[in-house]
């Protein structure tokens, strides 16, 4: 079957459209995210939505939208935590991921246990999105670029030094406010591509191997972006011979190209002047 072929399928088109923006979205903000030391807040986040998930499938509504109400409030109560209290942000992060499964099992347990619906948010489901999941995905992911490459710069500089990013003029705590309710809805987002379980690793993987490539700051934003596009349109049309998990091979494709990267840099092949 050739590539073609595949494509006449919608259910691919789709899975591969909406991977497509989520890929670019996820690593293009997740930079930012690393450069903070907060690579796990995509995982804390991903658990608080786990919740948000139990609430809608107890209260039979969207779950979809009862994760992102319930992620944006904890990333805007975290911020302001930060913010009112000495806790670093790792420390914070760690509070809000054990809140979030906590939160989790005991709404899941309330609600009956888990269920088939639950296991397909855990997991991911890309090829089985709807038309109405794949339009949110790519007009959220469309919306996080945009707003990526207006304010790259301003949270550059507030990843670097965030004292010195306030005294130069930059609204930082207006800024944070609008960077960690970005990075709750790209974390729902990104959660039909690869699952709750596994959400980080679009956020963390492409970025960490880009970053070992030794660019600069925009070169690093663009090697990362096309890492992983590459490996979730590879993910997904390999996953679909191989008959696996989609995620799974994202995640392991993601794995693959740093390892490869990590290997040149330790074998000195210059694979930096290459990209």
């Amino acid at each position: 079957m050739s590539m073609l072929d595949i494509l006449a399928y919608t259910f691919m088109q789709k899975a591969l459209i909406a991977g497509v923006a989520i890929g670019a979205s996820c690593s293009m903000l997740g930079l930012f995210l690393v450069l903070r030391r907060y690579s796990l807040f995509g995982d804390a986040l991903s658990h608080v939505a786990l919740s948000g998930i139990a609430i809608g499938i107890f209260l039979n509504v969207y779950p979809l939208w009862s994760a992102m109400l319930t992620s944006v409030a904890s990333s805007i109560g975290i911020t302001r935590l930060r913010q009112s209290t000495r806790i670093q942000g790792d420390a914070l992060i760690a509070v809000l991921l054990i809140t979030g499964v906590a939160s989790a099992v005991l709404l899941i347990s309330a609600s009956g246990g888990f269920k088939v619906d639950l296991f397909s948010y855990l997991f991911g489901s890309i090829t089985l999105m709807s038309s109405e999941d794949t339009l949110m995905a790519v007009v959220a992911s469309i919306a996080i670029i945009a707003a990526v490459m207006v304010l790259k710069d301003r949270l550059f500089y507030m990843a670097l030094d965030e004292r010195q990013a306030r005294i130069s003029g930059v609204n930082v705590t207006l800024l944070n406010y609008v960077f960690m309710m970005m990075a709750s809805i790209m974390v729902i987002v990104a959660m039909r591509l690869v699952g709750i379980l596994l959400v980080s690793s679009l956020i963390v993987l492409p970025n960490v191997a880009a970053m070992m490539l030794g660019r600069g700051f925009r070169a690093t934003l663009l090697i990362s972006s096309c890492i992983s596009v590459a490996s979730v349109i590879a993910g997904i049309i390999t996953a679909y011979y191989l008959n696996v998990a989609t995620s799974g091979m994202i995640v392991m494709i993601c794995v693959g190209v740093m390892l490869s990267i990590m290997a040149a840099r330790r074998f000195k092949i210059p694979i930096a002047r290459a990209v």
